[in-house]
């Protein structure tokens, strides 16, 4: 019988190996009304997208990198490749208000903003580099689709030797059966790989305060 996962909760403690970098995944809308594609067709989204901009402002009290994720094509979507042999029609076009990333979930001046044309983050991107950068070890997840960008980009991160932590309760699928499917999927990948926003806050608390990084250089710029 092929390996099954049959249980795809949670764990209650972060567990990080080495240096750990926050992936914010295509949390995106503007201020317009959330589009399906934005975060998820499942409910509570704009719970977790609260619950999301403290997790970022968490991660940056305690001087720990955080990367945003943003994908965007062009008008004409000649970029946007096999995407729309899918269930998606046109997404994530530039112009659109729903493209913009959600107020309070932009980059620092220091952060990085990896814009992308494809659901993986690390596909014809410098995810990579920027990650390398910073050291990385492990990347957090929140974002969406859990089932999309969330997989793929966690996909990619274990094929390129990354640890992954997904935040299963900060991330949103396009349904709540898809979304299951794939915690399941990336369990399967990396045993450790779920975990809760409350273990992500605590292994945060357990830490020292430190400078964001990248502040030190914006400060000999001035």
């Amino acid at each position: 019988m092929p390996l099954q996962v049959t249980d795809w909760s949670p764990h209650d403690a972060l567990t990080p190996v080495g240096n750990v970098t926050l992936l914010v995944v295509d949390i995106q809308g503007g201020g317009a009304t959330p589009h399906v594609s934005t975060l998820g067709g499942m409910t509570g989204q704009q719970a977790r997208r609260q619950r999301a901009i403290d997790l970022v402002n968490a991660f940056r009290a305690k001087g720990r990198p955080v990367v945003f994720l943003q994908e965007v094509h062009k008008p004409s979507l000649i970029d946007i490749g096999r995407e729309l042999d899918g269930a998606e029609g046109a997404h994530c076009v530039e112009g659109w208000e729903t493209t913009e990333l959600y107020p309070g979930l932009e980059p620092l001046p220091h952060e990085y903003l990896v814009q992308k044309r494809r659901y993986s983050g690390f596909y014809g991107t410098e995810l990579d580099i920027v990650l390398k950068g910073y050291a990385t070890d492990t990347i957090v997840m929140i974002g969406g689709l859990t089932d999309v960008c969330i997989h793929y980009t966690a996909v990619d991160a274990h094929q390129l030797d990354y640890r992954f932590r997904t935040v299963s309760d900060l991330v949103g699928g396009s349904s709540d059966k898809a979304h299951d499917a794939a915690l399941r999927a990336m369990k399967y990948l990396q045993r450790d790989s779920l975990v809760t926003a409350d273990a992500a806050h605590a292994w945060l608390d357990s830490l020292p305060d430190a400078p964001m990084p990248g502040a030190d250089a914006m400060e000999l710029k001035r």
